[in-house]
C-alpha cells in the first residue's frame, strides 16, 4: 500500500494504492478529510480527473459532517445519558459485590459493577453488552435479507468500528457491522445491514447497486439521511 495527496483548491485529497479493482472515495468527519482508494494500476492523472469529477460532491459532504451535531464525550457516571435502539436512557451505576452486569429498562440502562471499578473498564463492559445487542438484532435480518437478495455471507462480524457503519469484504463475503449502530433506531440497522449485503451483487456504488437497493429497500434514503442526521460520538471517523 502507498500513500500520497495532492490539493484541488482548499482540498486535500489523500490518495491510498491498494490491491483493488475500483476507486472508492470517502469523506471523513469531522473535519471532511478526504481519501481515494485506488487500483495500484491507475495512474495520477486519472485519479485527479476522478477527484475533479466527484469535487462538488465532496464539498456538500464537508460542509454537512461540519453541520452535524457531536454526542458530548461520555464519562460512564452516574445520570449520564446513553441512547438504546434511538432511545434515550439515563445511566444508572450501581456498585455491588457480583459479577458485573448491564440491563435494559424504559428509560433506564442499569450498569452494576464492583466497587471501585474505572470508566475505562465501565465502558468495555457497555460496548460488550452493545456488541451482544447488536449481533442479536442482526441475525434474523441477515437471514431474511440473504434469501431476498439471494447472495450468502460467509461471516458476520460486529465490533467497534472507528472507520464506517458498515463493511463488506466481497472476495471473502464478509460483512461487519460498528457496535454504534445498536445505539441507533433499529432502521439505520437494517439499511447498513442491506447496504453491505448488496455488495455482495454489485461491489461498487454505481446505477445498478443503486437500482439494487431501490427495488428492495424503497425508502433506503430516508433512512441514510436519519443516520446521518442523528449525534455522532465525539472523535474522527468515517460513514
Amino acid at each position: 500500500m502507498t500513500v500520497a495527496a495532492f490539493q484541488l483548491g482548499e482540498v486535500r485529497i489523500e490518495v491510498v494504492r491498494k490491491d483493488i479493482r475500483h476507486v472508492h472515495l470517502t469523506v471523513h468527519p469531522p473535519a471532511g478529510r478526504v481519501r481515494i482508494a485506488a487500483p495500484r494500476r491507475l495512474s495520477d492523472d486519472a485519479i485527479r480527473a476522478f477527484a475533479i469529477g466527484k469535487l462538488a460532491w465532496i464539498r456538500r459532504q464537508r460542509a454537512k459532517l461540519r453541520e452535524q451535531e457531536r454526542e458530548i464525550p461520555l464519562s460512564y457516571i452516574d445520570r449520564e445519558t446513553h441512547f438504546v435502539w434511538g432511545q434515550r436512557c439515563l445511566l444508572r451505576v450501581i456498585e455491588c459485590d457480583a459479577s458485573p452486569s448491564v440491563e435494559w429498562r424504559p428509560g433506564r440502562l442499569v450498569l452494576s459493577v464492583r466497587s471501585g471499578t474505572v470508566s475505562t473498564r465501565r465502558a468495555e463492559l457497555l460496548d460488550a453488552w452493545y456488541r451482544e445487542q447488536l449481533r442479536a438484532e442482526a441475525l434474523p435480518l441477515l437471514a431474511r435479507w440473504q434469501d431476498r437478495l439471494g447472495v450468502q455471507a460467509k461471516a458476520l462480524f460486529v465490533q467497534r468500528m472507528r472507520t464506517r457503519w458498515g463493511s463488506c469484504n466481497a472476495g471473502a463475503g464478509n460483512i461487519r457491522l460498528n457496535t454504534e449502530l445498536a445505539r441507533k433506531p433499529r432502521q439505520c440497522l437494517e439499511y447498513i445491514l442491506v447496504h453491505e449485503l448488496a455488495h455482495l451483487v454489485e461491489p461498487t456504488h454505481g446505477p445498478a447497486f443503486l437500482a439494487l437497493l431501490d427495488r428492495h429497500l424503497p425508502g433506503w434514503k430516508q433512512r441514510r439521511e436519519m443516520l446521518n442526521r442523528l449525534p455522532v460520538r465525539h472523535e474522527e471517523w468515517e460513514y
